[in-house]
């Protein structure tokens, strides 16, 4: 049902949104691909610190970052036969977390017995999906069924932000707050028509007028030229399907969103733009190798577009992660009920773990 300017709602203050940790018993996206080499990576995933390196077979192997010797990061190490390396003393360490190597044990000393973590993680779509939670998972990382597909450009930016995951995910479902893009605004006039909610989704749906109209062999030209961008009626939907964020703006783009919270204070998410091509059926029949030529060829021609959002939500972002750090005990009052059906799911998912 369409809102009314009457429901207004004062933030409740049981289990402050502000202050929850995640359900680790879910997929987060922690890398791209092209970001993990034989040379080991650090990343954090909620105050967790993990090293991620491939094998020489590629496969991807992610181990809890911090030698037992020492203490000291693995990250910095290097790999050594598909092993992990620390680089303080070459203690080396397999895929499963087992000490396997101390250069300089004595022919009456055995292996010490220590273990560090494994990590399940997945390669799929172009990410390095990683499970946090205990026990192997039972659910399947989020997909991306454009990433691969010839009818669809992708741009990819990166987000980091020193604020709550909170603070974003209000931000992404909050269709209200076009107009602070300016230019780079790719609707207006939305208009919340209904939510859906269920235990671990919601579902809001806006009316909206949209900037870009993708039926034109030039029409991709409107991403860098806006005099040549006409409003039309589309349906806006955005999804916080916990722990990440989809989007759709008719039939002309989808966006995802696909998070990584570091700590209370600090969030890393990756935010995926694809453009369609499917209203161009002749480009359809053209040979495969061409098609992805032309997919290749256009990765990323929403670059400075998307950049430009980020740049301008992580401003915003921040200054309320700042205003709530100088007064948390000072209430928000919102008009937006998606973003109360928000914070509920953020609740129920956090205290599922507890």
């Amino acid at each position: 049902m369409p809102e009314s300017i009457s429901s207004i709602y004062p933030v409740v203050q049981s289990r402050d949104v502000r202050q929850l940790g995640i359900n680790p018993n879910h997929w987060y996206v922690v890398a791209q691909s092209n970001e993990v080499t034989n040379k080991p990576l650090g990343v954090t995933i909620w105050k967790q610190a993990i090293a991620l390196y491939r094998d020489s077979t590629g496969k991807v192997h992610a181990l809890e970052d911090r030698c037992p010797h020492r203490q000291v990061k693995l990250s910095h190490g290097q790999v050594i036969d598909n092993e992990l390396e620390c680089t303080y003393h070459g203690w080396r360490f397999n895929n499963h977390g087992e000490c396997s190597t101390v250069p300089y044990l004595a022919a009456n000393q055995k292996l010490p017995s220590c273990k560090i973590r494994r990590y399940p993680v997945q390669e799929q779509d172009g990410f390095i999906w990683l499970f946090p939670g205990d026990g192997e998972p039972t659910i399947a990382p989020l997909s991306l069924p454009e990433w691969d597909h010839l009818n669809y450009i992708a741009t990819v930016s990166t987000i980091n932000c020193q604020a709550h995951y909170s603070y974003l995910i209000e931000n992404l479902m909050d269709m209200y707050h076009g107009h602070l893009h300016q230019d780079l605004q790719a609707w207006a006039e939305a208009s919340l028509q209904d939510i859906e909610e269920d235990s671990h989704r919601v579902d809001a749906h806006y009316s909206a007028q949209s900037y870009y109209k993708i039926d034109k062999i030039w029409s991709i030209s409107q991403l860098f030229f806006p005099a040549l961008r006409r409003l039309h009626p589309e349906p806006l939907d955005v999804s916080y399907v916990y722990p990440h964020w989809v989007s759709s703006l008719g039939k002309d783009f989808k966006i995802y969103c696909l998070l990584c919270p570091i700590n209370e204070t600090q969030t890393k998410a990756y935010l995926i733009h694809f453009t369609s091509l499917n209203a161009f059926w002749r480009l359809h029949k053209l040979p495969i190798w061409f098609r992805r030529f032309v997919k290749d060829s256009l990765f990323g021609a929403a670059q400075k577009l998307l950049d430009g959002l980020v740049i301008q939500d992580v401003k915003m972002i921040e200054e309320e992660q700042q205003a709530y750090l100088q007064n948390p005990e000072v209430r928000n009052y919102e008009l937006n009920r998606a973003l109360m059906s928000v914070q509920k799911l953020m609740r129920s998912q956090e205290a599922a773990n507890r």
